[in-house]
This record gives C-alpha cells, structure tokens and sequence, in this order.
C-alpha cells in the first residue's frame, strides 16, 4: 500500500499542482516560503563565500564602531569601489550588512551578532578547508579524494605516533578548538554544578580554555588537561597565565593507549566523543567507567544528531565535516546513552543547555 508520504511527494512534484498552489490564495504563502526555502538550499554555497568574503575582507571587524562610506570599506579590503558596492549589497541581503543611505554601509543583525562570537568567526575562517573538500561531494564520500585538507589540517591524529607529534603540527588544531569554543564553555559550565567537585580532568582538552574556565568559577577545584604532550604543554602554559599554580596540572599522553589520570572524580568529554569512531569512542568510555571512583562523574559535552530544530547542525553540518576529517560521526542522544550503559553506566541525565544547537549536555554517574 502506498505511504501517504509517496502521495505527498507525488503532489509537490507535479506542476500543474506547483502551478496551481502559487496561486490559489490559501496555499500561496506557503509555497511561496517553501520556495525560498528550496532556493536557500541551491544557492547556501554562494552565501558561505559571501559571509566568508566578509569576514576574511574585515568588513565586520572595519563597521564595528558604525557605518563607513563605500570609498574607506573598499580601500580596508583592497577593492576597487564597484566589486566594493557588490559586496556589501550581498551582505546586506543576507543581513551581515545594512544599507544606511547614500553609500554609507552598517552591520547588519546577523553580522552584530557574529562579532559577539569570536568562536564563529574562527570557525567561519577555516571554513575555506571544508569548502574545498565539498567541491566534489561524492568524490568525498567514496573516498577519493582522501587525504582531505582537513586531514592534513588535523594531521597530527592519523600519525601512528601520536603522543610523538611536535608543537607545530599540534598548534593550529588547538589554537582553533579554543578559539571556537567560547560559547560553547559558558553554556556547558552555566547547566552544570561542580561546588562539590574535586578534581576535574579534561580527556582531549586541548589548550586548557574549558578547564581553565571551571577552576575560575569554582576556586576549590583542581582541574587537569589529558592530551598529547605536545598539547598539553600549551594547556600548561594557560593554567600559569591564569594564575592557577599547582591547582592546574598538564597530564601528556594518547588516551587511545595510556592510562587515565588517576585521583579524579570528574572527567569531561568537552567536543570530543562525535571526532571520534565508534570502537574508539566506545573504549575510551569504559576506561573512565574504569578510572572513576564510586560515586564518580562523567560529563559529555558535544553537539549531537537529531537535536530537535538543529537537524541540520548534526547530520548536515558535522556528519560531512567529520566524515571529511576521517573521523567520528554526530550520534543522537540516545545512541550516547547506549553506549554509556553499555560502558557501565547505569543512569544517565541530560542537562539542558540555552544553545542546544551548539552543545547538549550528559552527565553519569558511577
């Protein structure tokens, strides 16, 4: 029997309904939205490069104390005036730019609200990696055109010797992840409560940025970073800037291989599951079940798959950025859940979070 989806589908693509529906009063504005909604699919490549044109040009950063004639934009970014005016007509209907009479130009809502993210901003600027793995997109997913940009980006993960790779092959990687992440730390440490805490490590902490950020909020607690040495020594260096002294330590190591730090009661997945695949991800979780003491925390924080109204953030967005990296994938929810009990674990409690777009919290406890 047919699905009442194959029915649905059969209407939409016939156009003498298509015909029909943009002009029959009840059903215009729907296929009017509908329509712009599918044109937004085919031409978001072409509003990727404008944001990034803007963003890589400057023109957010140049507008920040107000609006700017066209002549002193296009000279801030090296344009002659007409590429300039063509530009800055793109942002504005995209709303990264406002028009603001004569040839003045303002920010725009969307770009006001990007300069109170540096985290994405960063990310909007590496995105030239991404774009040119996409250029052939099922070139990608059967696997010709491997290493990808963001392999050699992330170049330092696919070296056999892992704990082996030196400080310049570590470096952007890490610098990024901090960079990225700002929003995403406050949402995490504003759902969670830690007053009663020990130690905390950081499992893949990178620099230390999420770490740092818990010690400040809660002064009575120790706070560590485990990663590769190379990195964990630029984690070291921020627990020193931010006057930690002995309550910020470095712990250098592959968690594929070495033991965990020993002495916690609370270790966090900070963005950290999703890079990974599932025989990896699966026991790295039973060895923290393994490390925790009784009564021990686990808090796994990370975007996740079918986020209900950020779709399109998990399986979209990540599940081909991941895939284009070589590894780990955007699990839901519930599949995180099932590999927790299957670890040990046998509770689990979602936290809710002000942006689950960009992160959704899960906490356990042994």
């Amino acid at each position: 029997m047919k699905h009442w989806r194959d029915w649905r589908n059969d209407l939409l693509a016939n156009p003498r309904f298509q015909a029909f529906a943009a002009r029959f009063p009840l059903t215009r504005p729907i296929t009017h939205k509908r329509a712009s909604q599918v044109f937004d699919l085919c031409a978001g490549f072409v509003y990727s490069q404008i944001l990034h044109a803007c963003v890589k040009g400057g023109v957010l950063e140049f507008l920040r104390h107000g609006p700017r004639d066209l002549s002193a934009i296009a000279q801030s970014i090296g344009l002659q005036e007409e590429p300039a005016l063509r530009l800055m007509r793109a942002g504005s209907a995209l709303g990264l730019l406002e028009p603001r009479g004569g040839t003045l130009f303002g920010l725009g809502q969307h770009g006001a609200a990007l300069l109170g993210n540096p985290g994405a901003l960063a990310m909007v600027e590496h995105h030239h990696l991404l774009y040119a793995d996409l250029a052939d997109p099922l070139a990608l997913l059967r696997g010709e055109t491997f290493p990808t940009q963001l392999q050699h980006f992330w170049a330092y993960a696919r070296n056999p010797d892992r704990a082996g790779a030196e400080e310049s092959a570590v470096a952007p990687y890490s610098k990024l992840m901090s960079d990225s992440q700002t929003l995403v730390r406050r949402d995490i440490l504003d759902v969670i409560d830690l007053a009663n805490m020990s130690m905390l490590v950081d499992i893949g902490g990178g620099e230390g940025a999420f770490a740092t950020e818990a010690a400040q909020r809660w002064p009575e607690l120790s706070v560590g970073v485990f990663d590769l040495p190379a990195v964990v020594a630029r984690a070291q260096a921020r627990f020193q800037a931010a006057g930690l002294g002995a309550r910020g330590q470095g712990y250098g190591g592959d968690f594929y291989a070495d033991p965990l730090p020993a002495g916690a009661d609370l270790y966090t997945l900070v963005r950290v599951l999703h890079d990974h695949d599932d025989d990896k991800a699966k026991a790295l979780l039973a060895k923290i079940y393994a490390a925790l003491p009784k009564g021990g925390r686990l808090i796994i924080a990370e975007p996740m798959a079918a986020t209900p109204g950020a779709e399109a953030m998990g399986d979209a967005y990540f599940g081909l950025y991941l895939f284009a990296m070589g590894s780990g994938r955007p699990r839901p929810a519930e599949e995180i859940e099932a590999m927790l009990r299957q670890a040990g674990f046998t509770s689990t409690k979602r936290i809710g979070t002000p942006r689950p777009l960009l992160v959704r919290v899960i906490e356990v406890r042994k």
